[in-house]
């Protein structure tokens, strides 16, 4: 007779053992094992189920056993150290298998332990469904294990009959978070969760556990407010002895952001698996491809070198943006050698509830600054919203505040006039929408700049798109690496019209572009308006030079 639960797999009794005779030992209860040596027995005690192995022994690497050993070692009372594990590594180095082994290790090995909760957690269903399949095919395989794990299928849930212990495959919109009581958790690909908060109730749900532990295992992040990025940083300062946290053990298999992305040598680094069960000759033909197609290259480096590249197809690479990041003075806005500087202004509004975005951009030095306004009232909600930390900008100085639920432009008429003092001024480029009510507010506070219209249509957002890039590309353009602007820039991507005209638009419906549309504006009208160089020739001549 089956066990309950619909689609529940019938489970074999265990048959009393005949008088006289102790059942056998499993392989990681063998005596003088240390706690990493009796998760790695176990493991060992698989058989791998697919790929280029499938059917042998699952028989650890080297540098998967040194992952082990850091993971389990324990202090002088036997308790387990790590609570986290942070493990960032290229795609197709058996994450997935060994991801699936330390879950059913805590499920029914040596780290199970009386009613535990077990979990793997991923971007979507699909995703969750990948280390769910491995545990499954492990139990299958293996006759014990299949004698007392009931399998349901239907609810992505695994059993242990001996000791309660339970199973379940989350993805990142599962609504039941809360209220788990976590003993292990993986955390699949983090990366790709749209959100963090599966993320932290997960590892806030082992509180009332003696030991549990929370894996992530995930190729790195282009976005540097994600999540993933925030553990990776973390981990960077842990490995370098600038934080110490005895409980997290971070491992992260990566290139150098200044490697060479084509060397072989580069490719091992990072690729602990490579020429044995990840295959060389795949990532050397992924690698041809990459080199002739350059929209490939970005992806590659980030599932094959685990850079942090952003693998699509961006207005400006984060790269060329970055490398354009310096330092810019120490005055009233941290500004004091662009005092009385020319000056262009853009000026991007927003609706009543968004982001509205300032720029100011100094053609003789290439300089760029800029600053944002949001509703006080609706910073939390536009966090859930953007999936970004507005409201620490916010106490960190990078977003002005104002009060209420709805934008008081005369803080931007306001900052406007501040400008007006410190910089020499030239005019202020915005669209024209929403303007009468800007130029009203100028006059009230006695603001006087010129406000030059600058459609957002093909005609003029062309040719200033061009602008903008062209100076990022030959690092003629300075920042100061403000995290807002960095969050536009990495958010905007490009549209043509058939003549190759562009315009920039957002790539998805929760990301912000004002502030690069701000500065868009200032850079395309400081071009537009620059007066125009006339040929030397027209006030001399051509000049004749006799040969003897």
């Amino acid at each position: 007779m089956g066990l309950r639960g619909v689609g529940a797999k019938p489970v074999k009794r265990a048959t009393p053992a005949k008088r006289g005779r102790k059942p056998a030992a499993l392989p990681w209860e063998k005596l003088g094992l240390s706690r990493a040596g009796r998760v790695v027995a176990f493991i060992e005690s698989l058989s791998i189920t697919s790929g280029m192995h499938a059917g042998n022994p699952f028989v650890l690497r080297d540098w998967q056993r040194e992952i082990i050993e850091a993971i389990y070692a324990v202090d002088e009372n036997g308790q387990r150290i790590k609570r986290q594990v942070l493990l960032t590594i290229p795609r197709k180095n058996g994450k997935t298998q060994l991801a699936a082994a330390l879950a059913l290790c805590h499920l029914v090995g040596p780290e199970a332990e009386q009613r535990g909760q077990v979990y793997s957690a991923a971007a979507d269903r699909k995703q969750a469904a990948l280390i769910l399949r491995e545990l499954i095919a492990f139990v299958r395989a293996d006759q014990k294990l299949a004698d007392r794990i009931i399998i349901r299928e239907h609810s992505k849930t695994l059993e242990d009959v001996i000791t309660g212990s339970t199973y379940e495959a989350l993805s990142s919109d599962a609504k039941k978070a809360h209220g788990l009581n976590v003993s292990f958790a993986v955390l699949d690909e983090l990366a790709q969760w749209p959100k963090r908060d599966l993320y932290d109730a997960l590892t806030t749900g082992g509180a009332a556990r003696a030991e549990p532990l929370f894996v992530v295992i995930s190729t790195q992040s282009h976005d540097k407010n994600h999540v993933m990025s925030e553990l990776v940083q973390y981990g960077q300062r842990v490995l370098a002895g600038t934080i110490e946290d005895k409980t997290f053990l971070p491992v992260i298999f990566a290139a150098p952001d200044d490697a060479d992305p084509w060397s072989e040598e580069t490719w091992r680094a990072c690729n602990p698996a490579l020429g044995d069960f990840r295959s060389l000759d795949e990532m050397r033909s992924a690698a041809e491809q990459a080199k002739s197609l350059p929209a490939r290259e970005p992806s590659f480096r980030l599932l094959y070198l685990n850079q942090p590249v952003d693998a699509s197809a961006r207005f400006l690479n984060s790269r060329d943006w970055t490398a354009c990041k310096r330092s810019i003075g120490d005055g009233l806005f941290g500004q004091m050698t662009l005092s009385k500087q020319r000056c262009i202004l853009g000026l991007d509004l927003s609706s009543t509830t968004d982001l509205t975005a300032l720029a100011a951009w100094f053609p003789e030095t290439r300089d760029l600054m800029a600053w944002f306004w949001m509703p006080l009232d609706n910073l939390e909600e536009a966090e859930r919203r953007d999936h970004v930390p507005y409201r620490l900008w916010h106490r960190q100085g990078h977003i002005e505040a104002t009060p209420g639920r709805a934008i008081d432009k005369a803080f931007v008429v306001h900052r406007m006039g501040e400008l007006t003092k410190e910089f020499n001024v030239q005019f202020c480029a915005a669209d024209r929408w929403r303007l009468d009510e800007i130029r009203r507010l100028m006059v009230e506070a006695g603001v006087k700049i010129d406000l030059l219209e600058f459609g957002q249509g093909w005609r003029d957002m062309g040719p200033a798109i061009d602008a903008i890039e062209t100076a990022v590309l030959r690092r003629e353009l300075h920042h100061p690496g403000h995290p807002v602007l960095d969050m536009c820039v990495a958010n905007a991507v490009t549209v043509s019209d058939p003549t190759g005209a562009r315009k920039l638009v957002k790539e998805r419906a929760t990301g912000r572009i004002d502030g690069l549309v701000a500065a868009t504006m200032a850079i395309g009208a400081a071009v537009k308006t620059a007066p125009k160089v006339e040929s030397i020739y027209k006030t001399r001549g051509l000049i004749a030079v006799k040969v003897a």
